[in-house]
């Protein structure tokens, strides 16, 4: 389904060359949002956002900003990475152990599983999901029972890549926020290799304390663009990146 995006081009810049980043349009974003997971699917932009007491799964309209619909999660959940599977929604936790099945349209819980460790960023990558526990590998599991199904180390020149927060599968590969950076990483889902990484320091608002991290990237299907934004940014950007 394509997608019509009606935006203000104001902060236009160029690529910047490889590695850069041309920000072809935004859209506002509620200040509220402490985001953990986008994604952008048949015209709508899901967010899950996290906090104790504020963690929510909400739909937005991509062309607008426009929050649409809103579920809160339950104290004391704290929610993390989503990604959306036919008619369901995975909505990952953090330390909580838990990840909740909703149902797409109405964004109501369907069922609850469990899993060890720590709950980051999760996407998609065909009939797979893929999620991240801020660790430097990532771990592949059933996209219906949640069970896990192996997993891989991530490198770049060798060296482990740590701290890989929210994910976004598409093209065979996986896009990663790296936590606590102004930089996502391509990663070859296959053996775990960086094989790109970019620079979006332009994009973080001057107005935001560093703690309001970099977080949710989004792609626009049928394009080369990105939709990425940041905990609490009152901005989303949509993004080309210079790979």
């Amino acid at each position: 389904m394509a997608v019509l995006f009606v935006w203000s081009t104001a902060c236009s810049t160029p690529p910047g060359g490889p590695g850069g980043v041309e920000v072809l349009g935004t859209v506002p974003h509620d200040r509220g949002a402490f985001t953990q997971g986008l994604e952008l699917v048949d015209g709508v932009l899901y967010e899950g956002t996290g906090l104790e007491g504020q963690s929510s799964l909400r739909r937005v309209d991509p062309e607008t900003g426009e929050v649409e619909r809103r579920v809160d999660l339950p104290e004391p959940l704290f929610g993390e990475g989503i990604t959306v599977v036919d008619d369901r929604i995975w909505q990952l936790t953090w330390r909580d152990g838990v990840a909740i099945e909703r149902d797409r349209d109405t964004l109501e819980e369907v069922r609850r599983v469990t899993y060890e460790g720590e709950g980051w960023g999760l996407c998609r990558d065909g009939d797979r999901l893929v999620m991240s526990d801020g660790s430097d590998e990532l771990v592949f599991r059933d996209p219906r029972t949640f069970a896990e199904t192996g997993a891989v180390a991530v490198r770049r020149d060798g060296r482990p890549v740590e701290h890989l927060n929210e994910l976004e599968c598409v093209g065979g590969q996986v896009w990663a926020n790296v936590w606590q950076t102004d930089e996502v990483v391509r990663i070859d889902p296959s053996d775990g290799r960086v094989t790109a990484a970019v620079d979006l320091s332009v994009l973080r608002p001057a107005d935001v304390p560093r703690s309001d991290v970099l977080n949710g990237i989004a792609a626009v299907p049928g394009t080369d663009e990105f939709l990425v934004t940041g905990k609490n940014w009152p901005t989303i950007f949509r993004v080309r990146f210079g790979v």
